[in-house]
């Protein structure tokens, strides 16, 4: 996991277009702690949430536990589990996110200067 003080350090090197820009990537590309909600609430007992937040495993394994008697009784309790996990998994995916953003701008800066610099 990438540390917070890294982080920073990373953003405040970046413009405020920069920025701007970086924001509404995330928000583009990002996942929605609503609409992550929404789908566990919903359809959580056939791992949408899950499949939404691209684990996929954990989805199908949903899926066929709800077939069952059994696993439908587990499934209501790992559903219980994934719905205090969830906001952190949001929160975790749009870092990862916003650090690759921050990552590809940076060296793009730094592409752009070299190139720029006579020979």
């Amino acid at each position: 996991m990438l540390s917070i003080s890294y982080h920073i350090a990373q953003k405040s090197q970046l413009e405020t277009r920069e920025l701007l820009l970086l924001e509404q990537e995330v928000k583009n590309h990002g996942k929605n702690m609503v609409v992550a909600y929404i789908l566990w609430y919903f359809l959580g007992l056939f791992g949408a949430h899950n499949f939404y937040m691209q684990r996929n495993g954990v989805a199908v394994a949903q899926l066929v536990l709800t077939i069952t008697i059994i696993g439908l009784f587990v499934n209501v309790i790992w559903l219980i589990v994934d719905a205090f996990l969830l906001h952190q998994w949001v929160k975790d995916h749009n870092q990862h996110l916003e650090a690759r953003i921050i990552d590809q701008m940076l060296s793009n800066r730094h592409f752009e200067t070299a190139m720029n610099r006579p020979y």
